[in-house]
């Protein structure tokens, strides 16, 4: 069994989108390896049209190039990343995506491939409650495993 076949297994049913790339941070990479279901139903693009390419097929005009810049450079230092980004679907809407990349690691500690959960959020108004786990951005489609404590895996997940 690969690591893509292991990913499949835990990602196909799954509401979140889940985006599976290589290592390599600088232009043109990163390299899609895999989407689940998920991430053709947010984005609009099917899983033959992205595998092969970079994410950054999903950033347009009003993508804050500071925020693509501070992903890698947090992914490179901290080997993690979760925030917010503009992303575009395939017919060119734009839509506010929650991105939590998280490494996959080997025995010995090294990334193979980063995975990222991602889904469509929208800005709340007015102040977020302090007691309030979604902050300032609430889930379109509400997720039904919980994903944060599927990651807390120390064998895989960094």
């Amino acid at each position: 069994m690969t690591i893509v076949d292991l990913i499949r297994t835990f990602a196909e049913p799954l509401t979140m989108a889940v985006v599976m790339t290589d290592v390599d941070l600088e232009r043109p990479g990163p390299t899609i390896l895999y989407t689940n279901p998920a991430f053709a139903r947010m984005s609009g693009y099917t899983a033959a049209q992205v595998l092969g390419a970079s994410p950054r097929l999903l950033q347009g005009p009003g993508t804050a190039m500071q925020h693509t810049r501070l992903i890698a450079r947090r992914l490179r230092a901290e080997g993690r990343f979760h925030g917010v980004l503009q992303n575009y679907r395939r017919s060119g809407e734009a839509y506010l995506c929650e991105i939590d990349v998280r490494p996959l690691l080997n025995g010995g500690g090294e990334t193979l491939a980063f995975l990222a959960f991602e889904r469509e959020v929208v800005r709340r108004r007015g102040r977020p409650s302090s007691n309030d786990p979604h902050g300032r951005y609430r889930p379109v489609v509400p997720e039904l495993l919980d994903v944060g404590a599927m990651c807390a895996a120390p064998s895989l997940f960094g």
